[in-house]
């Protein structure tokens, strides 16, 4: 059995308290992938300081170079896509295409932001006063945690480290308990492009402890995050009492709204595609169906049609196109969600329970599941459940609808298809949420900003440029000549 150790200081290291633990492959339990260091408070100190120590050199390196360096990271990424997408099949689960595909994402963005490096520019600004010269400049934070999920094992933390090298800053990095072996391969990888020792920085274990161990180090100026709207809130509470930035990416309840559409199998389709890609385990993927009387019936029967096309299996297998879900606790909290569904009589058409009898022996599948005829107030409809379960909701029109859309805690993404040009400017002006799709599903392009508003998220967007305002601070310089 594989047994994996911290990187820190750009060396192999065990946990200080020689603590390890396993991780197992969700679509065969009894299937140990590996072990890995369960790090303590005293790991989580030594990479901070350790990220400290290499914060000027890495600063000091210029920006080119740095971009340079992403460069070469992109194109690793590129060639160890098959080997990484399997990696992340085993530990995660998802369907090996939708696996290659997140490394290919996570490659693109790379990409875009080793560009940014080399644009990380300041302004000039005409003097009130004769004999002055006023500019600003961008400097980096300095040691940033970034703490990540296991839904994306690879493209989250990308997405978090190359803006943070682009812009001149060392990282600490703690992913998902359940995915660190993707972590291990991208320390591997960033090694191999180059970058000097201590920049990157990586800690596997439990959140609860080195989690919370960067969350409270004062040497630690940037907190990047993704994950839970709890965990999220826990982590801005505990910043904030020593100032200390944030970047949050929460949760989300993501309205697919259905109003005048003629092409309503292929609204179905695309959103058959955002609600079960991952096996619904994506804060962006649409989770309740907004749809108008009128259509409601046919475009259910098209939703239908599309669901009975999903094989459901191991992800490995090239004949799935759904996965397993990531653990034990995962499957029983989306069962919960469904039992509480058929018991408040929202009407079942597929799916509604596991698949299998003896989940911890063949795997933690679940049936893609839709329902119909959903209440507005019904938790199907209002809370994240983050598995493959897609609730339909009727309405009298467009106001309606928005309104439903609006009527949750969170504002991450949101999908409309119509064809009607009226409905498109009110819904893109007044539904709440960070991102706005029309006429497809809730994919983001890798070099857009990506966020959202409410209990969605806090702090600047990630990817493109947006990215820079969590990342740097402006310093304002006045020169008399």
């Amino acid at each position: 059995m594989m047994q994996h150790r911290n990187f820190i200081r750009g060396e192999w290291i065990p946990s200080s308290g020689g603590g390890r633990y396993p991780i197992r492959n969700p679509a065969r339990p009894a299937d140990c992938l590996g072990e890995f260091a369960d790090s303590t408070e005293i790991d989580a100190g030594t990479a901070v300081e350790t990220a400290v120590g290499a914060a000027q050199a890495w600063a000091d390196t210029p920006a080119p170079q740095r971009g340079a360096l992403l460069f070469r990271f992109s194109q690793l990424l590129e060639e160890s896509k098959n080997e990484l997408g399997r990696i992340v099949t085993l530990e995660q689960g998802k369907a090996l295409g939708e696996a290659v595909g997140e490394v290919g994402r996570a490659a693109a963005e790379a990409r875009f932001m080793a560009g940014e490096a080399s644009r990380a520019t300041g302004h000039t600004f005409p003097s009130e006063r004769p004999g002055y010269s006023c500019h600003t400049v961008s400097e980096p934070l300095g040691v940033v945690a970034a703490i990540c999920p296991w839904n994306f094992p690879v493209v989250t933390p990308v997405r978090k480290i190359a803006p943070a090298l682009a812009f001149g800053n060392t990282v600490v990095f703690k992913p998902s308990s359940l995915t660190p072996w993707s972590a291990v391969h991208l320390m591997e990888l960033l090694d191999k492009a180059g970058l000097p020792p201590g920049v990157v920085n990586l800690l596997t274990g439990r959140g609860s402890v080195i989690g919370d161990a960067l969350v409270r180090d004062a040497r630690v100026r940037g907190i990047t995050f993704t994950g839970s709207t709890e965990i999220g809130t826990h982590i801005y509470e505990a910043a904030a009492r020593r100032l200390s930035r944030v970047q949050l990416e929460l949760g989300g309840k993501n309205p697919a709204v259905i109003m005048d559409c003629p092409d309503l199998d292929g609204a179905a389709r695309e959103i058959v595609a955002a609600a079960f890609l991952c096996s619904g385990q994506r804060c962006t993927a649409i989770s309740r169906v907004v749809v108008s009387e009128a259509e409601a019936d046919r475009l259910v029967e098209r939703i239908l049609s599309h669901v009975a096309r999903i094989k459901v299996g191991d992800g490995l297998d090239p004949s799935t196109t759904m996965g397993p879900l990531v653990s034990l606790g995962q499957l029983s909290s989306v069962d919960r969600y469904v039992r509480q569904g058929v018991e408040s009589g929202s009407a079942l058409l597929a799916g509604g329970q596991a698949l299998g009898e003896d989940p911890e022996r063949q795997g933690y599948y679940y049936a893609p599941t839709v329902f119909d005829r959903v209440p507005a107030n019904s938790p199907l409809a209002t809370e994240e459940i983050f598995g493959p379960v897609l609730p339909v909701l009727r309405v009298r029109d467009l106001d309606e609808a928005i309104t439903i859309a609006n009527g949750t805690r969170y504002g991450l993404a949101a999908s409309l298809f119509t064809s009607q040009l009226n409905h498109i400017h009110q819904f893109t002006g007044r539904v709440r949420a960070g991102m706005i799709h029309v006429n497809h599903g809730t994919a983001s392009q890798a070099h857009i900003p990506f966020g959202g508003v409410k209990d969605s998220g806090q702090g600047a967007y990630s990817i493109g440029p947006t990215a820079r305002e969590f990342y740097t601070n402006a310093k304002a310089v006045y020169v008399r000549w």
